[in-house]
């Protein structure tokens, strides 16, 4: 049974950092491609950043390039996000996801089929 289980949102002053880290367990994470989408309020899901795991590519949605930095390590089935120089435009519920599809198909079209719960990031003075 896939799981994935995110943790490290939390409240946050503007100009803070935060990482966010994922869990998995029920496969191997060595296949897939990874990523972080989020969802503020009334807005849609946005894909912010994924990582291919055919050759490591990466994607940032434009408004979090040069603050965000997606990592993975296989050998824990565990990837973060780090992200630096906290906006409150960056306030949302972040999901972490996983799939074994392009960077396209996940954090474009958001197509993904593993899902964790979410965990709230708050950006606030």
């Amino acid at each position: 049974q896939v799981q994935l289980v995110e943790s490290g949102g939390g409240l946050v002053q503007p100009g803070d950092s935060l990482r966010l880290s994922c869990a998995a367990s029920g496969f191997t994470l060595d296949d897939y491609t990874i990523g972080w989408i989020r969802q503020a309020p009334g807005k849609e899901r946005e894909g912010v950043s994924c990582i291919s795991s055919s050759d490591g590519s990466t994607y940032y949605a434009d408004s979090v390039k040069g603050r965000f930095t997606i990592s993975r390590d296989n050998a824990k089935n565990t990837w973060y996000l780090q992200m630096n120089s906290l906006k409150p435009e960056d306030t949302a519920i972040y999901y972490c996801a996983a799939d074994k599809m392009t960077i396209r198909a996940m954090c474009i079209s958001l197509l993904p089929s593993h899902w964790g719960q979410g965990t709230q990031v708050t950006v606030a003075s």
